[in-house]
């Protein structure tokens, strides 16, 4: 099925989720998900595959076992194309409408400590940074969980002390509502940046060692 855009309904779908999120809300709007939210990014990740690769769509239910919050179910449903363990890009869409990254968005030890050799490596590092700074001022965002003070093995000195930090490391961007964010068009637009976004990945799929 060709991706036609997601329908009004599957904001709706989620802003009342937000609302309700109970198993009797998802039962009595079970057929407004699959046809407004799993039908479509189903399509969408169809559109996307042969450029990118076979995406995973996630489940929409949450693992409460621990957490403290028990709400049963995802309030956005995203899809993930990896390109090495925990790498790739993404895509969601929530109540705040659609968007779209790419970066590491968790590593094991070895794999972290991998990253972060790489970026103190002055050739590679610097690459890195250059490309952070390009999307920074082509108005991506930067994102992912740091740790506050210099990891071990790193002083605060460092020149690249910020990007040491990091845990994750994704480059995203919000689509909001515009007509492109969730209409027929959305698969270019997702396309366009997720090439645009091509770097990062062979960044981190070539300096840091395998996992």
């Amino acid at each position: 099925m060709p991706f036609t855009g997601f329908p009004v309904a599957a904001l709706d779908f989620y802003d009342d989720l937000e609302m309700d999120n109970s198993k009797a809300f998802w039962e009595a709007h079970k057929e407004v998900y699959r046809d407004a939210v799993r039908g479509p990014i189903e399509a969408l990740a169809a559109a996307l595959e042969p450029q990118f690769g076979a995406a995973k769509i996630f489940r929409p239910y949450r693992d409460v076992r621990f957490r403290a919050d028990k709400t049963p179910y995802k309030t956005h449903q995203g899809m993930f194309v990896a390109v090495a363990p925990r790498t790739g890009w993404y895509f969601e869409i929530s109540p705040r409408g659609t968007r779209v990254g790419a970066g590491f968005y968790e590593a094991s030890g070895p794999r972290l400590a991998a990253v972060r050799a790489a970026i103190d490596e002055e050739k590679s590092g610097r690459a890195l940074e250059r490309l952070v700074k390009k999307y920074e001022k082509a108005g991506w965002e930067i994102g992912g969980d740091a740790v506050k003070t210099a990891p071990r093995g790193y002083t605060v000195d460092h020149p690249r002390i910020e990007l040491l930090r990091h845990k994750q490391l994704f480059v995203g961007k919000g689509y909001g509502f515009e007509a492109d964010a969730l209409g027929p068009d959305l698969v270019e637009r997702v396309r366009e940046d997720w090439t645009a976004l091509r770097p990062l990945m062979t960044w981190l799929t070539t300096h840091p060692a395998p996992e």
